[in-house]
């Protein structure tokens, strides 16, 4: 494996946790971020304790506030910006990236307003065609991976040398690295899960049991497939570790900030209660609403997300909404998805 110079934009905890990857690998990282004392604290002490508590990160992480000293040199940009923040990140980045410096980026959501794929907003801000640039997804929590717990993910390209590059950069012993073509399928099966993983926050927050979860993950997946399927993607791609797997994970884990603002709000806190509770990123809640209306432009049911919508933008109370998904009309299970799974199987 060939050590070189990588930059991680941001330091947020998923940032920090790939960071920690890269520095096992022994790559010389440089991880941006904008706050002096949190530079300060990875540096001096090796924790990023807003995020990530104690955990002790590897030597060779660099933290700097300066965009260009971030930049400068390296072979490979890692994003893990906000979705909200992504466009922001790469047009300040984008003057002091080489045509042919490796990027990839880590972050599950659409742009707000314009609902588009961060790999979209990464080639237009970037100046790139969208086939050279890669997405990094699949069932992977921070808290695990900084503690070099067993993971497995998968990086999509249309461009196989980028996504084997990528592979290359990441796989280790610990953090396992598939390659996959379908850049679309991916961003839309990350972004989506995390709505998903919202209601399964909300259900476990009612005490509604294992049986109802285990019914919302399942047809959740459906409106993955759904939607994945009308915006171009390769429907196999929802039955591996970015669909079904990330699913999983972020539906069941206590460490999934979706599902743990999903509970909040089963609990009667206003949204904006929640979110300072929170303290961090929630990106289902930006996703829903782009979802949402994706779904309309799309024409898909999406009947999961639009009760969540109602609960998060329009003060439908969560019980109500898991009512009103229970008393839809009769439907048929496969038939709705079949004609879609046939033409990649």
């Amino acid at each position: 494996m060939t050590i070189s110079k990588v930059a991680v934009l941001v330091a947020g905890s998923w940032g920090t946790a790939l960071a920690a990857v890269l520095a096992d690998n022994g790559h010389q990282v440089r991880l941006w971020t904008r706050n002096p004392d949190q530079a300060a604290e990875i540096n001096s002490k090796r924790t990023n304790g807003k995020f990530l508590g104690d955990a002790l990160l590897p030597q060779g992480i660099e933290a700097v506030t300066e965009l260009q000293t971030a930049l400068e040199e390296v072979c490979a940009v890692i994003f893990v910006a906000p979705s909200a923040a992504m466009r922001e990140v790469a047009r300040a980045a984008a003057p002091y990236i080489g045509k042919d410096v490796l990027c990839v980026h880590a972050t599950k959501g659409f742009e707000s307003g314009t609902h588009k794929r961060m790999t979209t907003v990464l080639a237009e801000e970037l100046d790139r065609k969208e086939s050279s640039l890669a997405v990094l997804s699949g069932p992977s929590h921070a808290e695990e991976v900084v503690r070099k717990q067993p993971t497995t993910v998968v990086v999509a390209s249309a461009e196989q040398h980028q996504a084997e590059s990528a592979q290359d950069l990441f796989i280790n012993s610990y953090f396992r690295v598939y390659t996959n073509p379908d850049l679309i399928g991916v961003e839309v099966a990350g972004a989506i899960k995390n709505i998903i993983a919202l209601g399964a926050g909300l259900s476990d927050g009612l005490s509604f049991g294992d049986n109802a979860k285990a019914a919302l993950i399942t047809r959740g997946l459906t409106e993955i497939a759904r939607l994945g399927d009308a915006m171009g993607a390769n429907m196999l791609t929802f039955a591996g570790l970015a669909g079904v797997g990330d699913l999983i994970v972020t539906c069941t884990s206590t460490h999934s900030r979706n599902w743990r603002a999903g509970s909040l709000l089963a609990k009667g806190l206003a949204l904006d209660e929640v979110l300072n509770q929170m303290g961090m990123v929630v990106e289902g809640i930006r996703t829903t609403r782009a979802a949402y209306e994706l779904a309309k432009l799309y024409d898909v049911q999406m009947p999961i997300t639009e009760q969540l919508y109602q609960v998060l933008f329009e003060d439908k109370s969560p019980k109500l909404a898991v009512e009103s998904l229970m008393g839809r009309g009769r439907t048929h299970e496969i038939e709705e998805v079949t004609k879609a799974w046939s033409r990649h199987v």
